[in-house]
């Protein structure tokens, strides 16, 4: 094989390994969070390397699924989970 090829062959192993790392190595706190809007309600569960990132991943997430439009995620973003359970 030539320089170039193997050079690339190492370059995409690297670049996937770095990404399957970041992707799940990082992800120490689990969480469901279920919302309720506008007579909707959705769960979703997210995982990150802090509580408040998986909060906020998890109700983002659900939020998505329930309210339409910048105003209307944006309220129910702000509100009280329905309920929040931290997984293992």
């Amino acid at each position: 094989m030539k320089t170039p090829v193997i050079a690339g062959i190492v370059l995409a192993v690297v670049v996937l390994a770095a990404l399957i790392y970041t992707s799940f190595g990082n992800s120490h706190f689990r969480c469901e969070v279920c919302v309720s809007y506008n007579g909707h309600k959705a769960c979703r569960k997210a995982s990150a390397a802090t509580k408040e990132q998986a909060l906020r991943s998890a109700t983002d997430n659900a939020c998505a699924q329930v309210a339409s439009g910048v105003t209307a995620t944006m309220v129910c973003e702000s509100a009280q989970p329905v309920s929040l359970t931290w997984l293992n």
